[in-house]
């Protein structure tokens, strides 16, 4: 079970890098991040720009904790992270209700506007740290040095797909139209055919004198 908490803190650690990297790499980032506080109406005004330094200043102060070898630090980090995405959660999920569709600012400038599955994502995220919270607690012995760097690679790739997974949505959902001939303008070359056979009888009729 110890790998498996592992595994969890490593996944979250790279959840807050990349979101905590994308919200403050750049003035038209951290720009962006603040519209998205300001138009999810969760705080005040007055509070915006506050609150969107805040942010990924503490998802920076969780990583810390995370990678850290002390118990207490790895439990301080782990419930710091819960209490994070439940905030996430609740302001999302009120800005839903009151039919806020902003783009979604988890990991900085992005063009996906909010849904229920960021709110399902948070929550699920949420759950992991706190199991591994659980975990944590009833992990006894030692550890052997393979099995716990496996964990961590596999916990960091699933972060980094966590990360970018609104960009492959976006990606896959970008439909190019492709050209369509309408048959109807143009009844193809067998029903031609067909008319081109018709129309000499047709002037023949045309050609002949009245009984």
């Amino acid at each position: 079970m110890h790998y498996l908490s592992v595994g969890i803190r490593a996944l979250l650690g790279m959840v807050f890098l990349a979101s905590s990297v994308g919200k403050l790499a750049g003035g038209a980032r951290h720009a962006a991040f603040i519209q998205s506080v300001l138009e999810l109406g969760a705080v005040p005004e007055r509070l915006v720009r506050p609150v969107a330094l805040a942010v990924p200043l503490a998802e920076l102060a969780d990583l810390v904790l995370l990678m850290l070898p002390a118990r207490t630090a790895t439990l301080a980090g782990l419930l710091l992270a819960a209490g994070l995405l439940l905030a996430f959660t609740l302001a999302i999920g009120l800005a839903l209700r009151r039919g806020v569709r902003a783009p979604c600012g988890c990991f900085g400038s992005s063009t996906t506007p909010l849904g229920p599955r960021h709110v399902t994502r948070n929550l699920l995220l949420a759950a992991s740290a706190l199991a591994a919270v659980r975990l944590d607690a009833t992990a006894a012995g030692t550890t052997a040095t393979a099995p716990t760097l496996l964990a961590v690679v596999a916990g960091a790739l699933l972060g980094v797909l966590v990360a970018v997974i609104d960009d492959l949505i976006e990606l896959f959902r970008t439909v190019h139209p492709a050209e369509v001939t309408d048959v109807r303008t143009d009844p193809g070359p067998a029903h031609r055919r067909g008319t081109d056979r018709a129309e000499p009888a047709s002037h023949s009729r045309r050609g002949q004198a009245p009984a």
